[in-house]
C-alpha cells in the first residue's frame, strides 16, 4: 500500500472498498504499506468514533490473521471491512 499525502479522503460512514482503502492509507504513519493498531486508532478517531483505541484493538483481534500486529494482506483487509460494516455500522460497497 503506497500512501498518498496529496489526496485526502474525507471520512464517511458510506464508501466503496477503494475509498475505504484510500482512507486507511492516510493513516499509515510510517508509510510501510501496513496498518498497525495505532494507525487504525487514528483513522477511527478521525471519524469521531467513541472509544477508538478499544475498537482498534478489537478490529486487530478480528482482522490480524497472522497475529503480526499489522493489517498487511488482502484477506486481512477483507476482515477489517467486515468488522467496519458489522461493528462500526459503515456501509462499504463492493463494486
Amino acid at each position: 500500500m503506497a500512501i498518498m499525502h496529496c489526496v485526502q479522503v474525507q471520512p464517511s460512514r458510506e464508501m466503496t472498498v477503494e475509498e475505504f482503502k484510500a482512507w486507511l492509507r492516510q493513516f499509515d504513519i510510517d508509510s510501510d504499506g501496513r496498518i498497525s493498531r495505532e494507525d487504525l486508532k487514528e483513522a477511527l478517531h478521525s471519524m469521531r468514533v467513541g472509544f477508538a483505541w478499544w475498537k482498534a484493538r478489537q478490529a486487530m483481534k478480528e482482522a490480524d490473521l497472522n497475529r503480526n500486529g499489522q493489517i498487511d494482506n488482502p484477506k486481512e483487509i477483507d476482515k477489517l471491512i467486515n468488522f467496519a460494516q458489522q461493528r462500526l455500522h459503515m456501509k462499504i460497497h463492493r463494486n
